[in-house]
């Protein structure tokens, strides 16, 4: 490694169980029967994609209670009955790397609203633009909704993906 830039670009050459990321972070999938809430992201990472509520954990909170947060300040929706469906983990050229907790919330109350984090929208499981998400969604979107669980492990030079690694789990 050198000037901070990971010269690793294969996720089989990491040692993933040892790996430590630089931050730790959420989203959470909101269902109403055949849809699903997802935002067009105005700010920080991933910024003009379309995603899922989130955003970094902070001291203190636990993941779910991160995901509650993040969802109600981007969307103004409040959700409960969560469940966790999947773990991220990223690692970035410049030197960034992040792990994420991906979840479900079956139930939730309030209408989305567009706040200045993000334009909320209700989207059709069968119609996710994955054209305007991250180049890793489609990987593992389609396995949780389709009810299953995964860990995904993707190394990205900017928003390009070089690598990936994708796996499903019975359980966390």
């Amino acid at each position: 490694m050198t000037n901070n830039i990971i010269e690793v670009r294969d996720v089989a050459f990491v040692d993933w169980k040892s790996w430590v990321p630089k931050e730790r972070a959420v989203l959470c999938f909101v269902r109403d029967g055949n849809r699903v809430m997802l935002i067009h992201k105005k700010t920080g990472l991933g910024k003009g994609k379309v995603n899922a509520p989130g955003g970094r954990i902070e001291p203190g909170e636990t993941p779910s209670e991160a995901a509650v947060r993040e969802t109600f300040e981007e969307t103004g929706v409040q959700t409960s009955e969560l469940h966790k469906v999947g773990e991220l983990f990223f690692i970035f050229t410049d030197g960034y790397s992040l792990h994420g907790t991906v979840f479900f919330a079956d139930a939730h109350s309030g209408t989305p609203f567009e706040t200045p984090e993000a334009d909320p929208f209700w989207c059709s499981m069968g119609a996710i633009p994955y054209d305007q998400m991250w180049q890793d969604d489609i990987h593992w979107l389609p396995l949780i909704l389709a009810g299953k669980k995964f860990k995904g492990y993707f190394i990205f030079d900017d928003d390009k993906m070089l690598s990936k690694s994708v796996v499903t789990v019975e359980e966390f």
